[in-house]
């Protein structure tokens, strides 16, 4: 097969990664600018912008900033990476004003439903009483102050990353005296609600029910916190955010075990360095001074002015105080005829492959094939691999189970899931000390794959039952993220994936796989022989398309690759949610190439691929994005999906999807999120297209067996 790098070929365009994430980001700003969207999701839409953005700074502008920063190796990559820091920060200052905009925006539609989010400035005497006793009694206790003056508190390293703080000054006969407080927002709700009695102002005959910020109740009783220890004439705060790089170092040294090492890298991530500084644009200029030389912060970091309140995270769970139309409704998750009409969940799996797709079905159907196995006399072993899992963890404590019922239960646990480390460890001790096999996979590579094998012991021999996903074993992200679960025990399936939990204990020794694509090693010559396949097919004249749907496209020598298949004649539509470094469209290089992106109220996480083969479509679910990343240094799977009526249902579910024209945008050369011109067309939400569409496919099966 002919090899494709980017130093055999020509200046094919790559449009840079971070900039392209941005872009992305700038679509979840749509969604919380969009009037069709509930009035209170776009305020959490706002929350997924803010939570996205401190992981951009975490890790993205933070890799940036560490290319300037070797200044030894003085490149023009060094240079090109200045350049582009230049141009994250002008297009986060942008996206920073339309931020502004849009929460000015839904705070008005908010008062139209009688919900006002009010600052301190606009208590009446009797809600300013409340407060004052509110904060006495529940918030008082949570605050103990970092007072700055003299050396004892190094604030690099007391500051703890993305946490909400209030810089305070006090002005008196002598010098200023300026102090840090952390806003305790993990043991209080971010959001107070004033009694009902207290809000005074009506409208229509009815309450407006005002809602303040604890940050505000600390500075509307930050006098009260100090008097006594300092004297002052006056006394100010303002708000402070503080994003570091959350790359961390780990000792390699033969002494510490992993847990042990990864325990130390959280706490050097709490410590690394400054990557972003965000405050409250009213702080004074001799305020943040004071702030710039205790943080030591550089002008390669990002020094962003803004609204009073930072850490607009938490608006990801904004409470809904008012009528349930100001939300999304509740989604009632679809059944499962394949699980349904069987006694048990491996009679069903024994009798087809079974495809799941979440959150329109229920994960239930996963947690509860878990559960079976664990009491069931005839299963005898149990491997699953473990990326993110959720705080209370079902699935854990089936394993769990199953290890006091006998079984012999073995767990990769990836330790090095960034910002799910504490917990992934946290779950790893508990599960060692359950009896659990804890595996913590290879040293240099993540374990990214969604898998679990069960082995079970019919007819004097062993059965493999397997589950290859493209989602976490996560009860609470499977509610909000699209996924897909393949359920199957083809051998031909089984006896590979039992090959990756080898692979993974015993990377040294060699290994075959037919049907699956496996990261490391086994998956860019795959993919780069199946998208080659097309192009041979589209230069014999022969129909050739490529229709993919990933989180990710910024993998150089697969983009190369896919613009010269466009020139060859291969059509090739991508559906991209996040980053994309391919440039579509442009003439002669590209323009048989077209590139959409969803958003809407589930977050799209699936990879799909799919090849047309001269008619005979491979489609392939897999946990990898086309990433560098996701392809080299990582342990991914891929699965092809055997069953022909599974590929119909995901051929059907791409093909909705591509027609989307409400929630689809154009990912073109100029990246300007253009939405899918909708025309004279039927009105198409593939999200909810897509329920539908599930809806049908269960019912008559129902419906037939139940006759």
């Amino acid at each position: 097969m002919p090899q494709h790098s980017l130093t055999n070929n020509l200046d094919f365009p790559c449009y840079p990664r971070e900039l392209s994430w941005l872009d992305f980001n700038g679509r979840v700003l749509q969604e919380a600018a969009d009037e069709r969207n509930p009035a209170i999701e776009r305020l959490r839409f706002l929350g997924i912008y803010s939570n996205n953005m401190d992981e951009f700074f975490r890790v993205r502008v933070a890799d940036v900033k560490r290319r300037i920063l070797l200044k030894k190796y003085q490149t023009s990559e060094q240079e090109d990476a200045e350049e582009l820091l230049t141009k994250i920060q002008q297009q986060v200052q942008q996206l920073g004003q339309r931020f502004n905009a849009i929460y000015l925006e839904i705070q008005l539609e908010l008062r139209k439903h009688n919900i006002e989010l009010i600052d301190h400035f606009k208590l009446t005497e009797l809600q300013s009483d409340w407060v004052k006793q509110y904060f006495r009694q529940n918030v008082l206790k949570h605050i103990s102050p970092m007072i700055l003056s003299g050396d004892e508190v190094k604030l690099t390293k007391a500051l703890e990353d993305n946490t909400t703080y209030l810089m305070v000054e006090m002005l008196g006969n002598s010098k200023p005296e300026y102090a840090i407080v952390q806003v305790p927002t993990a043991e209080l709700s971010r959001f107070i609600e004033l009694p009902l009695d207290l809000n005074t102002r009506k409208k229509n005959g009815h309450y407006r029910r005002q809602i303040l910020l604890l940050d505000d109740v600390i500075v509307h009783c930050i006098a009260d916190l100090f008097s006594g220890f300092f004297q002052f004439e006056q006394i100010q705060a303002y708000s402070l955010k503080l994003t570091r790089d959350a790359e961390y170092n780990i000792s390699d040294t033969l002494d510490q075990s992993l847990i042990d090492k990864m325990s130390k890298g959280i706490r050097q991530r709490l410590q690394s360095e400054p990557v972003r500084l965000v405050y409250d644009a009213a702080m004074p200029e001799q305020m943040l001074k004071v702030l710039n030389k205790q943080l030591g912060t550089s002008s390669n970091d990002s020094l962003v002015s803004g609204g009073r309140y930072r850490n607009f995270k938490d608006f990801i769970n904004f409470p809904n105080f008012g009528h349930a139309s100001l939300a999304f409704p509740p989604l009632t998750t679809l059944a499962s005829a394949a699980f349904e009409r069987h006694t048990t969940s491996f009679d069903a799996i024994n009798h087809s492959d079974i495809l799941l797709h979440y959150p329109y079905h229920s994960f239930n159907y996963f947690t509860e094939w878990v559960r079976q196995a664990s009491f069931d006399p005839k299963v005898s072993q149990i491997r699953i691999t473990m990326y993110r899992v959720a705080k209370h963890s079902r699935v854990i404590h089936s394993l769990l189970d199953a290890v006091r019922n006998g079984k012999k239960v073995s767990v990769v646990m990836e330790l090095k899931a960034r910002f799910d480390e504490e917990n992934n460890i946290n779950w790893a001790r508990k599960m060692t000390e359950g009896g659990i096999q804890v595996i913590f996979g290879l040293t240099s590579l993540k374990v990214h794959a969604k898998l679990c094998l069960i082995t079970r012991q019919e007819k004097g021999k062993a059965v493999h039952y397997g589950h290859i996903g493209t989602g976490n074993f996560n009860e609470k992200t499977a509610l909000v993220y699209t996924d897909f679960s393949l359920f199957t025990c083809q051998s031909e399936i089984t006896t590979e994936l039992e090959q990756v939990f080898e692979f993974i204990e015993h990377s040294y020794r060699p290994y075959i796989f037919k049907h699956l694509i496996v990261s490391p090693t086994w998956a860019r010559p795959k993919l780069l022989q199946l998208i080659q396949r097309e192009i041979d097919l589209a230069n014999s004249g022969k129909k050739s398309e490529i229709l993919l749907k990933v989180n990710n496209l910024a993998d150089d020598e697969i983009i190369n690759l896919l613009y010269l298949a466009s020139q060859a004649g291969v059509k090739i539509r991508l559906i991209v949610r996040g980053m994309c470094s391919l440039v579509s469209g442009i003439p002669g290089k590209s323009d048989n190439i077209k590139v959409i992106s969803i958003l809407d109220r589930f977050l799209e996480h699936a990879r799909i691929y799919v090849f047309h083969n001269a008619g005979d479509t491979e489609v392939y679910l897999s946990s990898a994005d086309w990433m560098t990343r996701n392809i080299d240094q990582r342990v991914e799977v891929g699965v092809p999906i055997l069953d022909p009526r599974l590929k119909q249902n995901m051929l059907d579910i791409l093909d909705i999807q591509w027609r989307d024209n409400v929630k689809a945008r154009i990912i073109g050369p100029c990246h300007d999120n253009a939405y899918v011109k909708r025309g004279n067309k039927r009105k198409i939400r593939s999200q909810q297209q897509i329920y539908n569409y599930w809806a049908r496919q269960a019912r008559p099966q129902l419906d037939t067996e139940t006759e």
